[in-house]
């Protein structure tokens, strides 16, 4: 149960909302509500999936960031090629430490930049002679590779290469897919459209490529992970649980996944997604085309895992749903003791959330596990089909907030005064700076995993070892100080 009422929510919103001219105010009210369980459709509360307002610090991505630095970039066995500028490839490069296994720059290919290092006669006379140049170098460099993806960024689109016609010429020269990805950064309103081009793309180029491969032996319980990036190794302990569980992941991807798992997906038995946004366009594509059955699940605390196997068991036969009952038998004394050891260290501390993809409303159950009560969650780039989902999962009355812009998040959070903040990158210094305690959600702050049971217990450890330090009581906000203590430390 939320510490605020609905009418303390309802007039914090407002109050916040006052700065803003008239129109601006407007608008962004629509994206900010009191939560209301009871609602069916997030669409009569909460706005999602519009443009940012002009002059707002939004806190979204690009289209290209959601194809290149979520959806194709970990595959790791194929080359994924920032077709633009230098500077897109090298800030998405290695940033969201998808863990692989492989030789780097041998057969794994997934810590390294590949560009095409426009210069201005590029854009001036276009770069697809250049393209074309670079898939040549690329097989003499690493002749290892499976295959290439041309990640398009905004001049790309701008100048309009003909990025499809020099990689049917490629994929034909080299017997390997290149794969043309319309991902240029200015389409649409966030990294979301760069999810849905992707697995598009992945439609397109590579999914149907071993339908009439027979060689495939395939067995009754052959499921898939899909949507799972291995930030911090996630997609490991997931994948251990449902082997031991009875069941043979045939596919994992993103996340250390490879060009043969992809186009092996259309033979699994259930495609299991974890984040819903940025692959359920695909598993709804594999379910009308192959007839393939596909259903969410999330591993993020014990409550949910015991909820999701269960849920993932009752799918097949009784041979797995035994098997689902025999893993949360083993692991139900370490998630016994891991709470009985920081329950009593983090019960009724708050948590303020805003994260992109699933995070925002599947790790409430992880939280509420340990006694910590999610006051406040939102998402950078959610649909309302995400919010659907959300509310159903908070408190009565708690904050939603969707694609907060900075001013915002930072006022709602000096209102409600959480004990804990979970965000991203551009949000963790200038909390930290204010003395509140912060935990990276988008690469778990070099730690992880966080999924399964194995990972739970990580998660417990990092936030009793955020929350729970002491020098977060010995900071003082720079702009907080007075001129004599700046001063005395100057002298």
């Amino acid at each position: 149960m939320t510490s605020m009422t609905r009418e303390e929510t309802e007039a914090l919103i407002q109050e916040v909302l006052e700065v803003y001219p008239e129109k601006s105010a407007k608008d962004r009210a629509k994206h900010l509500t009191a939560n209301d369980p009871a609602v069916e459709q997030s669409k009569k509360c909460i706005t999602s999936n519009r443009k940012s307002l002009p002059g707002v610090m939004t806190i979204r991505g690009c289209a290209y960031a959601g194809s290149k630095g979520v959806v194709w970039g970990p595959i790791k066995d194929m080359i994924h090629v920032s077709h633009g500028p230098v500077g897109c490839g090298q800030y998405s490069r290695a940033g969201r430490r998808n863990y692989y296994v492989g030789m780097t720059g041998v057969n794994t290919f997934g810590t390294m930049n590949f560009t095409s290092d426009f210069q201005e006669k590029d854009i001036v006379f276009g770069g697809d002679k250049k393209l074309d140049k670079l898939v040549d170098e690329i097989e003499q460099l690493f002749p290892l590779n499976k295959g290439v993806t041309v990640q398009s960024e905004c001049p790309i689109g701008l100048i309009g290469d003909d990025i499809e016609a020099v990689s049917k010429k490629k994929t034909k020269e080299k017997q390997k897919p290149v794969v043309p990805v319309r991902c240029e950064g200015f389409r649409g309103v966030s990294q979301s459209l760069g999810h849905h081009i992707a697995n598009d793309a992945v439609r397109d180029w590579v999914l149907h490529n071993r339908d009439n491969d027979n060689r495939f032996e395939s067995t009754p319980y052959d499921v898939t992970i899909i949507g799972d990036y291995n930030i911090g190794g996630d997609a490991w302990a997931s994948r251990t649980l449902l082997e031991e569980m009875g069941l043979r992941v045939i596919a994992q991807w993103s996340g250390d996944g490879t060009l043969a798992e992809m186009e092996n997906t259309p033979k699994a038995k259930l495609n299991l997604l974890h984040c819903y946004r940025s692959m359920n366009y695909i598993s709804r594509h594999m379910e009308e085309k192959y007839g393939i059955p596909w259903m969410e699940y999330n591993f993020f605390g014990p409550t949910k895992i015991e909820e999701s196997l269960r849920a993932i068991a009752a799918r097949f036969d009784d041979k797995i749903k035994e098997g689902a009952e025999r893993v949360i038998a083993k692991y139900k004394p370490l998630m016994e003791a891991t709470i009985a050891k920081y329950r009593p260290r983090l019960e009724g501390k708050k948590v303020m959330l805003y994260v992109g993809g699933l995070r925002p409303r599947h790790i409430i159950g992880a939280y509420e596990d340990l006694g910590m009560e999610v006051v406040g969650t939102g998402y950078e780039f959610a649909h309302n089909d995400d919010y659907d989902r959300t509310i159903k999962e908070m408190g009565d009355s708690t904050l939603i907030y969707d694609d907060v812009t900075g001013y915002e998040f930072e006022e709602f959070v000096k209102k409600i005064k959480p004990d804990l903040i979970g965000s991203g990158i551009k949000e963790k210094y200038i909390f930290q700076k204010m003395g509140i305690p912060f935990r990276q959600m988008h690469s778990w702050d070099y730690s992880g995993p966080y999924h399964g049971y194995d990972g739970f217990a990580i998660f417990a450890r990092d936030m009793d070892m955020t929350l729970n330090n002491p020098c977060w009581g010995k900071l003082q906000a720079p702009w907080k100080k007075t001129e004599s203590e700046s001063v005395t430390k100057a002298a």
